[in-house]
């Protein structure tokens, strides 16, 4: 397998230290992520019962979460207002994608259990994965590498940005 270095990864890498002590007290990494730290664990908007955050190990460029408060994780054991929220988010982090990078289209879903691919299974999460024509090409099958093109500190803030400017637009 050919490797390619990214010192930048280096930091997200690390965070999974905190992250597993963080679980053994019975917390996902998502529960009670203080306001403070919303720009350095890249948490785009926080509504009434989920909040928006980016994925630190997108399967492509701008994949976020649409993540609810209350960790469970089971779909029935969300109230019909998260339910709605996590839709009404979804749609906002697509909007905000396509007016940021412009993709051609999006994934959209939950892995419901370990077995489903759900890493962090003891806490529903949504993802957003925006996905252009092409954007799966021999790299990750011939060279076992998937590469990523956008700076993700610059792409939160223009996100943020971008979502600010939406929720005003929609108040008017």
């Amino acid at each position: 397998m050919r490797k390619m270095y990214s010192p930048w990864r280096e930091a997200y890498m690390e965070s999974f230290k905190e992250a597993k002590k963080h679980e053994t007290r019975g917390k996902s990494v998502f529960a009670d992520i203080p306001p403070e730290e919303d720009e350095e664990r890249y948490v785009l908007h926080r509504a009434e019962k989920c909040f928006i955050i980016m994925n630190l190990y997108p399967y492509n460029c701008g994949h976020l979460m649409v993540v609810p408060y209350r960790q469970t994780p089971d779909f029935s054991d969300l109230d019909n207002e998260t339910r709605l929220e996590v839709m009404h988010l979804a749609d906002l982090c697509m909007e905000a994608l396509k007016k940021t990078i412009s993709p051609h289209g999006f994934n959209f879903g939950a892995n419901l259990g370990k077995v489903a691919g759900g890493s962090i299974d003891s806490h529903i999460h949504f993802h957003i994965v925006p996905r252009w024509e092409g954007d799966t090409n021999f790299m990750p099958v011939v060279g076992d590498t998937k590469v990523l093109s956008n700076d993700m500190r610059r792409l939160y803030l223009q996100l943020r940005e971008t979502i600010g400017v939406i929720l005003r637009g929609k108040k008017a």
